[in-house]
């Protein structure tokens, strides 16, 4: 079976976020296809199956857990299938478990349009200030907590603790505040689901980019993801979707030897 693994939200290897793709004839058994993610210790597996005409079924695993929406997955599997399935087509769509997502290609860029997650404001609290080493200015709940820091050097300078921070509420917790080269500025970390700090977190997004549109009072917001790794993000905000695009680059393209 064939797998590549994408850099994504990146145009260079080594940036961005990477992900493993397998593009399948048919589902393998679940206890399989999460082994495969366990075994890459990716931040996500994809796998995807053909259902039609430029469209797939797509689903995403975390070295620990199938999970509902992953933006940089959904991106790198978009990259192989353009690039090595589907040369001709202008659009792929998506059968999830966040419903339908429709990937555009446009020039280097990938557009993704995917569901935003609504935002309920929550009480700061003594916790988030004690394991974040600052007080949050203001916190958000969707499936994510989101908590908003007074600067960007308190994103960029945080060194996370898993143990500490798989005690918040949210699947995962992102840190963000106001940016000086870009809109804004966030890290992301998911140490309930196997990963510390996910590099560049598409699904984060669609937290962050309706946040900081009302926020600034634009639609267009520029990202940038200050990982280690690093990658930029260019988002629009519509209502109840989210539109996220970035580059991708190929890493690899492997032969895994499954014995089915």
């Amino acid at each position: 079976m064939k797998q590549y693994v994408v850099d994504a939200f990146t145009n260079v290897i080594f940036k961005g976020n990477p992900a493993a793709v397998c593009i399948l004839d048919a589902w393998l058994e679940d206890d399989l296809l999460q082994a495969i993610a366990k075994e890459n210790n990716l931040s996500e597996t994809a796998f995807a199956v053909i259902t039609g005409e430029s469209q797939y079924h797509l689903r995403w695993f975390t070295p620990t857990d199938e999970i509902d929406l992953c933006g940089h997955a959904t991106l790198a599997t978009a990259f192989v299938l353009f690039n090595y399935y589907q040369c001709g087509a202008e659009t792929i769509t998506f059968d999830t478990l966040s419903g339908k997502l429709i990937v555009a290609k446009n020039g280097d860029r990938y557009q993704l349009d995917l569901p935003s997650y609504e935002l309920k404001e929550v009480a700061v609290t003594d916790e988030m200030a004690d394991i974040l080493g600052v007080r949050p200015l203001e916190a958000y709940m969707g499936r994510d907590l989101v908590c908003v820091l007074p600067d960007e050097k308190f994103v960029t300078e945080y060194l996370p603790d898993g143990g500490k921070l798989a005690s918040l509420d949210g699947m995962l917790v992102h840190i963000t505040a106001k940016s000086t080269d870009y809109d804004c500025v966030s890290r992301s970390f998911a140490p309930k689901i196997g990963i510390l700090e996910d590099p560049v977190c598409g699904s984060g997004h669609c937290h962050l980019v309706p946040l900081w549109s009302k926020k600034l009072n634009q639609q267009h917001i520029l990202a940038y993801q200050a990982s280690d790794r690093s990658g930029v993000l260019y988002c629009n905000y519509h209502g109840e979707r989210t539109r996220i695009s970035g580059e991708a680059a190929l890493y690899s393209i492997a032969e895994l030897q499954i014995n089915n």
